[in-house]
């Protein structure tokens, strides 16, 4: 395998000039039909048990369709074993056997944390893991989706196509589960692939402990002020109608969440902030608005005219502020002329981390996250033990590994210290 160097970065792995790239078009051995009894999950468990090595695994869901992330096929593959297609739907209630087999092995996934979740739901969760998109961001790979991997790494040509599909559909059509089959058909190849690179460039510690994190982080805080990302709702000029777009957003989530239904599905933003806007105070007014007056929406009706009704009767003192309070720091773009020491501070962090990721062939958001950074420097005061102390005690607070801090601690602390001296010399 050829080479390419950025400056003093770690090796990175090219793809050999010339290489012939193979379509990867079926499995080896041919698509399974899919396990949908209790039946067909003891089998399943028994012959995966007699299986060697890692497990391959992924999960398809129904994003976009449906409200929920639960996983509606979940793909196995481990080698000796061959590839297991289930339906996790009709065997819910039987996946003991098969979590008593595949849980205390290692997992294979790509981009595990939009699987893991799904998948933990149905008693599904992997003693420990391997993270194929992951160890490509450590190995400074710029294309990390699972098609361009394989490709570099392997030489094969995954044809991707279905999936954004609605995977909650039955019958699944056959090239769906080919495609599903597919994902898996390598990984275990790929993952010792990416195994061996990482541990060439010195990293194998480092993405254990990424591992590790993502297998033990569970599914993700719901952000606060969610309806806030309602498109277009800065066009909305007055709190009251921010408080008939949220009222409208929540009587959404909670239809789309009964129905399990993507809440687009029930109801389109751009309905919500048209409604906010024009407040209709009646079932005809309603539908007289774009949207309100199709079918799905019409037998809705009372459930959107009450929300606006809730929000009307609201008292001043518990409508929304038009803008989102700061739960940290404010936007970055701000700073320069709130605290300009605290912007100084976050232009010379920044400047170290992107050098620091170009030595070390690691992209900048996985050596700390940005928004830890920013909290970091806007709170920023001298300690009186040191600075490298004090930021190893703020990163580790905000989840930072162990190799991210041995990395960015020093670098960091060099900036802060450049940043104050810098400002010193100004104040002279």
């Amino acid at each position: 395998m050829s080479e390419v160097t950025d400056d003093a970065s770690s090796p990175v792995p090219a793809e050999e000039p010339g290489r012939q790239v193979v379509p990867l078009l079926a499995p080896r051995d041919g698509v399974p039909d899919v396990v949908t009894t209790a039946e067909g999950v003891a089998k399943a468990a028994a012959a995966l048990s007699e299986g060697t090595g890692p497990l391959a695994v992924d999960a398809e869901r129904a994003s976009g369709f449906r409200y929920s992330a639960r996983a509606y096929l979940v793909q196995l593959r481990r080698e000796g074993a061959g590839t297991v297609l289930l339906d996790p739907i009709p065997t819910a209630a039987d996946l003991a056997p098969l979590a008593e087999v595949i849980n205390p092995l290692e997992w294979i996934l790509h981009s595990a944390d939009q699987d893991l979740p799904g998948l933990a739901e149905i008693g599904l969760a992997p003693a420990t893991l391997f993270d194929t998109e992951l160890a490509g961001r450590l190995a400074g790979f710029e294309r990390v989706g699972l098609a361009a991997i394989v490709e570099r790494t392997l030489g094969l040509e995954l044809r991707k196509g279905h999936g954004a599909a609605d995977w909650s559909k039955r019958p699944l059509p056959d090239t769906w589960l080919n495609y599903a089959a597919l994902d898996v058909e390598v990984l275990v190849e790929l993952r010792n692939v990416m195994a061996a690179e990482l541990e060439e460039q010195g990293k194998s510690d480092w993405a254990a402990q990424e591992f590790e994190h993502i297998r033990l982080a569970g599914p993700p805080r719901p952000k606060p002020d969610r309806w806030r990302r309602t498109s277009h709702i800065t066009s909305l000029k007055t709190q009251r109608q921010l408080a008939a777009a949220r009222s409208l957003w929540q009587a959404r989530e909670d239809l789309a969440r009964k129905r399990d239904v993507s809440p687009s599905r029930v109801l389109p933003d751009s309905a919500i902030i048209d409604a906010a806007t024009k407040d209709p105070r009646s079932i005809e007014a309603l539908r007289a608005l774009p949207v309100f007056g199709g079918p799905r929406q019409r037998r809705h009706s009372r459930i959107w005219l009450q929300a606006l009704e809730d929000a009307r009767a609201l008292p001043d003192s518990e409508l929304p502020p038009k803008t989102p309070p700061f739960t940290g720091p404010p936007p970055a773009s701000r700073w320069a002329r709130h605290d300009p020491d605290a912007a100084e501070r976050l232009t010379a962090a920044r400047a170290a981390l992107a050098a620091l990721g170009a030595e070390v062939s690691v992209p900048v958001e996985n050596l700390v996250t940005p928004e830890l950074v920013r909290r970091l420097c806007w709170d920023w005061a001298a300690p009186e033990d040191g600075a490298e102390a004090a930021i190893d005690r703020v990163l580790e607070a905000g989840g930072a590994r162990p190799w991210q801090r041995m990395l960015t601690v020093p670098r960091l602390a060099t900036a802060l210290r450049a940043a104050a001296e810098q400002k010193g010399s100004g104040d002279d």
